[in-house]
């Protein structure tokens, strides 16, 4: 990962990451804190919300727990490593956090190596881990699209410290419930801006949903075969698609999470061609993106309010099986070919190929998906909006 070497006085940093880690890449994020900001403007929410940020967005701090990802590499300390240098206090919060939850130990929803073997090592959502967690953990679930199931049902992919559990904990510490004094270093500044991001990343489905194999590369229930590997929400196959044209020499294939990182968002404004590099790519978006978060926040989407009658504490399980038959849907409208295990950063998962299969309707994949991360993206604003409602 690249990122700047000099202290940042804005207030988010400037860094280049890979394309396969982050839900909705920076602009899905900006889209949806854009919302939520334009819902909640001139409102006392918006009052406590700008104190806890110190007069940060929704729309800027929602991008935050990805941009700290840059500190994982030499660490918060290193002379060279950024800084929100104009938001001293958040500053060093955030550096304590990062403390907290460094990215040293392995997800223990997933397989980790042995002197036997790789065991798969995975533990119930209301299990204790053992070790400190690390950061990236709060920004998924990995719960299996086969068979299909709820985040309740079963075991596989699920952790304490998910997405599904992060929820409500940073809800709890902004409601008091949970002090400030945490073990994991998230005071009420550091909640909010997991929340603005994390409110997102629910609403991405390969950040919910994987899918799992066995060992001769066929689609299996990590609950009944413990040996099963996961494609990581679809971080380690390579996507082909009907509507792409020949790749050119040296254009790598993109990554199946990747895409729905980054082409699904891109594709909601087709008016800006995608041969331009990233700053002229940004120049052209952002007064289209303007426009599209006022037409979400002022045009109510559909079905996106949660029952009266459910605490927010519950939210997290229930957008989580929300977009559920969403990830597996995006899993089962590929071909999965050359299946094998790879050893990534410790841990053996699934890699391959996820082809694209002729649909009976003749549907494209980039048109169904693109139509999903707009629904998502415009119910995870207003929902991200009526959260901060109804707990601040």
């Amino acid at each position: 990962m690249n990122f700047t070497h000099r202290a940042i006085s804005i207030g988010f940093a400037v860094i280049v990451f890979r394309v396969s880690i982050f839900a909705y890449a920076p602009l899905g994020h900006q889209i949806v804190g854009g919302i939520a900001d334009e819902r909640l403007a001139n409102t006392s929410t918006a009052a406590k919300v700008h104190a806890l940020l110190d007069g940060l967005t929704l729309e800027k701090s929602a991008l935050i727990p990805d941009e700290i990802k840059g500190w994982d590499k030499n660490g918060v300390d290193d002379p060279r490593s950024f800084h929100y240098s104009a938001r001293r206090a958040i500053d060093r919060q955030l550096r304590d956090f990062w403390r907290a939850n460094q990215p040293t130990q392995q997800n223990p929803s997933i397989p980790m190596p042995s002197g036997l073997g790789f065991q798969p090592i995975r533990i119930g959502k209301d299990a204790d881990a053992a070790t400190a967690p690390s950061h990236h953990w709060f920004h998924y679930t990995d719960v299996p699209v086969v068979p299909p199931q709820t985040y309740r049902a079963g075991v596989a992919g699920r952790s304490k410290w998910d997405i599904v559990h992060m929820i409500p904990f940073c809800i709890d510490v902004l409601q008091g419930r949970i002090s400030e004094q945490n073990e994991r270093k998230i005071t009420k500044p550091v909640a909010l801006i997991l929340l603005a991001h994390c409110v997102a990343d629910i609403h991405q489905p390969l950040h919910v949903g994987a899918q799992y194999f066995d060992r001769y590369g066929r689609p299996t229930d990590p609950d009944r075969d413990k040996s099963a590997l996961a494609d990581e929400g679809g971080n380690t196959f390579t996507l082909e698609l009907s509507d792409e044209p020949p790749r050119g020499r040296g254009i790598r294939k993109k990554k199946f999470h990747g895409f729905w990182d980054y082409d699904v968002v891109n594709a909601l404004f087709p008016q800006v061609p995608g041969t331009f590099i990233k700053k002229e790519l940004e120049s052209q978006i952002e007064p289209l993106k303007k426009d599209l978060i006022h037409d979400m926040a002022t045009r109510e989407p559909r079905n996106w309010q949660m029952p009266t009658n459910v605490s927010v504490d519950s939210y997290a399980e229930m957008w989580a099986d929300e977009i559920l038959p969403i990830a597996r849907e995006a899993h089962a409208r590929l071909e999965f070919r050359n299946v094998k295990p790879l050893l990534d950063e410790g841990c053996l998962v699934a890699a391959g190929e996820a082809i694209e299969k002729p649909t009976p309707d003749h549907s494209v994949y980039r048109r169904w998906a693109t139509s999903i991360v707009r629904d998502e993206l415009h119910k995870a604003g207003w929902r991200l909006a009526d959260l901060l409602e109804k707990i601040l």
